[in-house]
C-alpha cells in the first residue's frame, strides 16, 4: 500500500493535508477549513473522501466540514468533543485512529486552543505529525483558549518525537517566523539558510512544509529556549524575572505577538 501526503491550499496560507491511498483511490483530509478546494482536488484526482480529521475548532480548520459531509455522506468524521462539529468518532489524548491499517496516535497538544489535538501517524516506521496550529516551522501558534504553560508543555512533548519525524503544520508562516527568529538569533546560520530557501519556495508557490523535527530544533527559537544565544537575544529586548525555559518561551511568544 502506498500512502501519499498532499497539501491542498485554502484561504491565503492554510494547508489542508490530504492522505491519499494510491491503491484504492481513497482520501483522508485534515482540517478542511474550506470545502471547495477539497472537492475540486478530489474530483480532479478521481479520489473518494472517506474520512476527515480535525485538530481544533477554529473556523479556518472546520469551516468546510459540514459541506464535505453533505457531498460525501459516507465520510467518517474524527474530532474532539469541543471541536464544534458533528463527529462520528470522538477523540481525546491517547485515542487511536486508522488510515487504511496505519495507526495514528492522538496527542493533546493544547496551548493555541484548550482542546488542540495532533495526529502522529506511523507509515512503514516513518512518523508523520499533523500538528495543526500548535507548532509552525520556526514558530508556534498564538495562545487563544489555551495557556502559555500548556503550549510550552506541548512543545516539549512534540520535541520528544524522533528527530526524523516529519511535521505538517497547517499554515505557510515559515518565512515570517524565520525573520522573527533571526531578530532573536541573528547569527544562526541554519535560520539564515532556511529563510533563503523559504523565500525562494514561497515565490514559486511551493510549500515550505513538511519539515523534520531535526530541522526545527535548529531553526525554531521556541524549541531552543535553553540555548545561550536565544536567552541573550530575548534579554536584549525585554526584562525577565528569571531565565527558566518556560519564562523564555513566554517572553518569545510575547515578542512575536508584537513583531
Amino acid at each position: 500500500m502506498t500512502i501519499r501526503i498532499h497539501p491542498i491550499k485554502a484561504f491565503n496560507d492554510n494547508y489542508i493535508w490530504t492522505l491519499i491511498n494510491e491503491n484504492n483511490k481513497q482520501a483522508i483530509v485534515i482540517d478542511p477549513g474550506q470545502a471547495e478546494p477539497v472537492i475540486a482536488y478530489l474530483e480532479e484526482s478521481e479520489l473518494e473522501l472517506t474520512s476527515i480529521w480535525t485538530t481544533h475548532h477554529h473556523h479556518d480548520h472546520i469551516g468546510g466540514v459540514a459541506e464535505l459531509q453533505e457531498s460525501y455522506p459516507m465520510t467518517h468524521l474524527v474530532a474532539h468533543a469541543e471541536h464544534n462539529v458533528d463527529e462520528d468518532q470522538t477523540i481525546k489524548d491517547g485515542s487511536t485512529v486508522s488510515a487504511w491499517g496505519c495507526a495514528a496516535q492522538v496527542w493533546d497538544v493544547s496551548g493555541h486552543t484548550a482542546s488542540h489535538m495532533a495526529y502522529v501517524l506511523d507509515i512503514d516506521g516513518q512518523k508523520h505529525c499533523f500538528c495543526g496550529d500548535t507548532l509552525f516551522s520556526a514558530g508556534c501558534g498564538r495562545v487563544f483558549t489555551g495557556t502559555i504553560d500548556g503550549l510550552y508543555d506541548s512543545f516539549k512533548r512534540l520535541n520528544s518525537l524522533p528527530a526524523e519525524t516529519l511535521l505538517y503544520p497547517a499554515h505557510e508562516y515559515t518565512a515570517s517566523n524565520l525573520r522573527f527568529g533571526l531578530s532573536i538569533e541573528p547569527d544562526n546560520e541554519a535560520m539564515q539558510q532556511a529563510l533563503l530557501q523559504a523565500t525562494e519556495k514561497t515565490a514559486q508557490g511551493m510549500p515550505t512544509l513538511p519539515v523534520t523535527l531535526a530541522h526545527e530544533r535548529a531553526v525554531n527559537v521556541f524549541l531552543r529556549t535553553q540555548e545561550p544565544s536565544v536567552l541573550a537575544g530575548v534579554q536584549s529586548k525585554m526584562n525577565m524575572v528569571d531565565d527558566q525555559p518556560l519564562t523564555v518561551f513566554a517572553a518569545l511568544r510575547e515578542l512575536k505577538n508584537n513583531f
